[in-house]
């Protein structure tokens, strides 16, 4: 197929005109470069999205972009021979949307190094419900376990569980074996979050730490959404030798805690930094997510789907805490 002539795409502006973004025609000269072309079936909304897409937040490193760190679709074009046309593809973080042109355009190019090959599986659909969301509390996991957190440790608490990362850990973390206590301020979910496998579901307002340097154990470990005095209250109630992976701010980027769960009971700190994840690692999330770990309740916690004429609407939303659950963003029509 040759290049498109024109197609849309939601491209993000900052210059003497202002910080701006919205849907504009290009085409495929003014994309990123890379050896693959891809056609776009689908992406999804992920608050950095939202905070790209309205300048709440210093995403882009450059401009112009078009947003979207998450984007799947098949291929048009390959200088690569490992790809060939036609071949399902996706990719999460790997700079899209901060140093190059992300998922929310009829088409994107992408570097072969970062294009993961749409595993047996997975649908280009469920790839993109999962996202960046998913492969982040998948990642948790994998390097929990391989930091030997195992099922016999004691539950696994997740903070900030009504959120897309924390929904998909619940679903992801549940398959895995794993008992799962939801943490969340959200009381009125706690039924849904229970749907998707959640053992315990403890309402974070009437959740109060000890404040103690060391408390009686209560997880096996933790994926924490929330850092801030969530985790520095998280610390003192892991079992020894189990794990925090930390992979969100929303209660702040500090937190005051002692050396005592570390050299007491072993307990791990597990930063999880899923954008710039190294191939091998990818390969191995992905894997996992399309057999043994894949969710099986994708469509539930998928709420919402929209198209890219309606973004910024899903992005002032999910800026002012209405969003529940994972918006798909539907792109193309292909399978």
């Amino acid at each position: 197929m040759a290049s498109p002539s024109a197609f849309r795409a939601f491209r993000i502006h900052n210059d003497d005109a202002g910080y701006r973004g919205g849907l504009e025609t290009i085409n495929a000269d003014a994309l990123s470069p890379g050896e693959l072309l891809v056609q776009v079936a689908y992406s999804s909304v992920n608050y950095k999205d939202a905070l790209a897409g309205t300048g709440k937040g210093k995403i882009l490193r450059q401009y112009p972009l078009n947003g979207g760190i998450d984007v799947a679709g098949r291929v048009v074009a390959s200088t690569d021979p490992a790809f060939r046309e036609g071949d399902a593809v996706l990719c999460t973080g790997s700079g899209l949307s901060e140093t190059r042109d992300g998922g929310y355009g009829e088409f994107a190019r992408l570097p072969a190094a970062w294009a993961i090959p749409l595993p047996s599986g997975l649908t280009l659909r469920e790839s993109m419900i999962l996202g960046t969301a998913g492969f982040t509390a998948a990642l948790a996991l994998l390097r929990m376990q391989d930091n030997r957190q195992a099922p016999a440790l004691g539950p696994i608490a997740v903070t900030g569980a009504s959120g897309g990362v924390g929904m998909l850990a619940i679903d992801i973390f549940t398959r895995a074996g794993y008992a799962v206590h939801a943490i969340s301020g959200k009381a009125a979910h706690f039924d849904f979050l229970r749907d998707l496998g959640a053992a315990e579901c403890i309402d974070r307002h009437q959740f109060a730490f000890s404040g103690k340097p060391m408390d009686s154990v209560r997880f096996g470990g933790a994926l924490d959404n929330v850092g801030g005095s969530t985790l520095a209250g998280l610390l003192p109630l892991i079992a020894p030798y189990g794990n925090i992976a930390i992979c969100g701010n929303a209660g702040g980027i500090g937190f005051e805690s002692t050396v005592m769960p570390f050299i007491i009971r072993g307990a791990s700190v597990l930063g999880i930094a899923s954008a710039g994840t190294a191939r091998d690692l990818r390969d191995r999330v992905w894997q996992h997510l399309a057999s043994d770990w894949k969710p099986q309740h994708l469509e539930r916690i998928a709420t919402r789907e929209v198209t890219l004429e309606q973004l910024p609407d899903v992005f002032n939303r999910m800026l002012a805490g209405e969003s529940f659950g994972r918006t798909l963003v539907r792109i193309g029509q292909m399978a």
